[in-house]
């Protein structure tokens, strides 16, 4: 089994890769990547990927472009904008956590046609460029990640996205910290080997 190091260096060479850009599989599907990771490396994994943002978004060679989204921090800006964030805390106070949840994933409408999340995505991100997503730990259970990849589509024209997962993943099932099933989801694949 290899290193997380070694599979974090191998993220930059796959990115930056001729055949990154096209879809995979026998009918080019879309290019959706997980790239999964013991959760007790989290602050590993984020540390590389602001350096893969800086480093790809730094390179006047590369016409490539990514956008980092974490999905906890876009959570907190959403309820914000739209006066929540205050009234959530009193709420969560008053009521606790388990009525918050709800109240909160209502807010965010998310899998809905006007789902927040991924309308901040679509506007926060130009046509080709590289979406990563991470944060996913940090908004469980609010936001579950297959629901943001079974979505993502709605969000960008055909760019690929990489889902940084703090758990495994088989190829069809997402177990979130190695103890949470997600759900099953097909349509991603490892961007690198484990």
């Amino acid at each position: 089994m290899r290193t997380l190091q070694e599979r974090l260096d191998d993220l930059l060479p796959k990115i930056q890769s001729a055949d990154f850009l096209k879809g995979h599989g026998l009918t080019n599907q879309a290019n959706y990547y997980i790239f999964s990771y013991d959760p007790k490396d989290e602050m590993m994994v984020r540390e590389h990927v602001r350096y893969l943002v800086d480093r790809i978004n730094d390179d006047p060679a590369t016409a490539r472009h990514v956008v980092e989204f974490d999905l906890y921090e876009m959570m907190l800006k959403i309820l914000k904008e739209k006066g929540y964030l205050d009234k959530n805390f009193a709420m969560e106070e008053k009521y606790g956590s388990g009525r918050i949840l709800e109240a909160t994933r209502r807010t965010l409408r998310l899998t809905q046609d006007d789902d927040q999340v991924i309308k901040y995505i679509r506007e926060h991100v130009s046509p080709g460029e590289i979406i990563l997503i991470t944060g996913v730990g940090k908004a469980f259970p609010i936001i579950r990640s297959h629901e943001i990849l079974n979505n993502i589509f709605k969000a960008s024209d055909n760019s690929p996205v990489i889902l940084f997962f703090p758990g495994s993943y088989t190829g069809q099932e997402l177990v979130l910290f190695n103890t949470v099933k997600d759900d099953n989801y097909y349509r991603a694949v490892p961007i690198v080997q484990d």
